[in-house]
């Protein structure tokens, strides 16, 4: 895995992220088939698919660009979806890391709105940041999903922009397609703002 912590195991209170592997397939099947209202901008896998989705995650995994996570929700021990650290920037003239972007990450629809989210992404921006030493750690997503975009607005991301024609589309109908993408970013300095931010959040979503 060379820069990414492959066998990396983070643990909250509502979500324990764990290397992905071939004994979360039926959970995840069972996930990516509750309601897939919310998937319209983003490709999660049918019941039909996972096999080969973890059989491309670990092709992506054994290039040393993807560091892929089962998300374990830890009221029923079930994998209800899944987030990864990938792309891998080292500093220039030098093998450190110094950028990374955390993305590929899906929930099922009884996990949305919990605070899982929340947590994994304080779990992943923790490490990236405290242990890593990372000076930037980025997100993305389909321009016109305002719904990933409010989620990564609120968990303190900086919006940058959106980059035009940027990745691949995974909305019906424009396969082989390009879409934007809209960036954003939390950088070191802003690390500790972030964190008091996630942590208040965190403690009002386990208060209700």
């Amino acid at each position: 895995m060379g820069l990414l912590p492959a066998s990396a195991t983070f643990e909250g209170t509502l979500v324990r992220l764990e290397p992905l592997s071939g004994h979360h397939a039926a959970d995840l099947g069972v996930a990516a088939e509750e309601d897939r209202g919310t998937y319209g901008f983003t490709w999660v896998p049918r019941r039909s698919e996972i096999d080969d989705y973890l059989d491309s995650q670990t092709r992506r995994t054994e290039s040393g660009k993807l560091c892929p996570f089962a998300q374990i929700r830890l009221s029923d021990e079930r994998a209800v979806g899944c987030t990864a650290f990938w792309d891998p920037r080292t500093w220039p003239g030098r093998t450190d890391l110094c950028a990374i972007e955390i993305g590929f990450t899906w929930l099922a629809a009884s996990a949305q709105g919990t605070g899982i989210n929340q947590e994994a992404k304080l779990l992943l921006l923790e490490y990236a940041f405290e242990t890593l030493g990372t000076a930037r750690v980025d997100l993305k997503t389909d321009a016109r999903n305002e719904r990933s975009r409010r989620a990564i607005h609120a968990l303190g991301a900086r919006f940058e922009g959106v980059l035009r024609s940027w990745s691949q589309s995974w909305v019906p109908g424009e396969e082989g397609q390009l879409r934007d993408s809209a960036m954003y970013s939390v950088i070191a300095s802003e690390w500790p703002s972030c964190r008091d931010h996630l942590c208040e959040r965190l403690a009002q979503l386990r208060a209700r």
